[in-house]
């Protein structure tokens, strides 16, 4: 279902982009705007390329700004991370049990299982193991390309329980030894959220937080949506369409993003009930009103093409929308 981080680099939603996000403001007397001018910073956060965009009065205002979001990056990260051996989620999966974890770690958690349950578990926080088993099997010289041995998949697959998950404010604990969380799906989107809560806080009214998910606070200052590019599943040089965003978020998920084999037919988006991977040809995006749900959703939607009504209702219930794109078609499909 997720990805996990490991030695590979990879860019699972890198068909967003922002199409001229800092782009200097027309002067316009006796608009409340005109005052304000474009910030951008642009780096690597969370092993990604990120980029932040707001609007402030002046510099100082807008680096104070964009250093504390920095700052909020870091220390989520520091939760959620699983490059990081000091990382809450890595002390939970090599100890099976964390005690007060983060408040940070039971709310995205909570969504996780959430999600788990209203996609019939086919999302899946709990598939680290067989993911690892996954990356291991093709990383080895000589890999079988059918994959792993019937035997480790079936070992593997005995650990990936969603259900076996417990949780309290208090404690964290794994039904089973050997468990392992991945809130890779959801991580990045939630982190944008915080992000956007805390430019919100300081009294930003135009912001774009691009940390691999996109989360707008507002319209650029003139009033017209940030313009995100939408480009093909296996080709992100190649733009497929334009989206407008004035508030919200909006997410992607594609097998492409990562291929353990060559033709991505193991790939880091797993189904935990059909063990099958998303077919790498084709991306989803999520429009919703959060990140971390767009986030979520994206990866669902690459695991539920095959029942696009079932898929239709859950984006419902989060009021959210869909765009699915394919290497092989021009056109995008748009759902809910």
């Amino acid at each position: 279902m997720m990805n996990a981080e490991s030695g590979r680099s990879f860019s699972r939603r890198r068909v967003l982009s922002i199409l001229a996000a800092g782009a200097a403001l027309p002067l316009c007397a006796g608009r409340a705007w005109a005052m304000s001018a474009p910030y951008r910073w642009q780096g690597i956060a969370l092993g990604a390329q990120a980029d932040l965009t707001l609007y402030a009065d002046d510099r100082a205002t807008a680096m104070e700004a964009i250093a504390a979001s920095l700052d909020e990056i870091e220390r989520l990260e520091r939760i959620f991370s699983l490059h990081r051996a000091d990382s809450a989620l890595m002390r939970l999966n090599q100890a099976g049990k964390l005690e007060t974890p983060p408040v940070e770690l039971i709310e995205l958690l909570s969504l996780a299982l959430s999600l788990s349950a209203r996609s019939g578990g086919r999302f899946d926080p709990t598939v680290q193991p067989l993911w690892r088993l996954y990356a291991d099997h093709f990383a080895a010289p000589g890999a079988a390309p059918e994959g792993p041995a019937l035997a480790h998949i079936r070992a593997a697959r005995a650990l990936v329980d969603w259900q076996g998950v417990m949780l309290s404010p208090a404690r964290i604990a794994f039904a089973k030894p050997g468990m392992q969380l991945t809130l890779n799906s959801l991580a990045q989107g939630y982190i944008s959220d915080r992000v956007a809560e805390l430019l919100q806080a300081r009294g930003f009214t135009h912001c774009l937080v691009n940390l691999g998910e996109l989360r707008a606070l507002g319209p650029r200052a003139d009033g017209t949506p940030w313009q995100i590019a939408l480009t093909a599943p296996g080709n992100h040089d190649q733009q497929r369409a334009t989206e407008p965003v004035s508030m919200g978020a909006m997410a992607t998920s594609a097998g492409a993003g990562l291929r353990f084999d060559q033709d991505g037919t193991f790939n880091h988006i797993i189904d935990a009930t059909s063990l099958r991977c998303a077919n790498p040809s084709v991306s989803v995006t999520v429009q919703a009103e959060t990140a971390s749900v767009a986030d979520g959703l994206s990866t669902i939607g690459t695991m539920m093409l095959d029942d696009r009504p079932a898929f239709a209702a859950l984006l419902q219930h989060f009021k959210g929308r869909a765009l699915i794109l394919t290497d092989h078609d021009a056109g995008v499909e748009r759902i809910g």
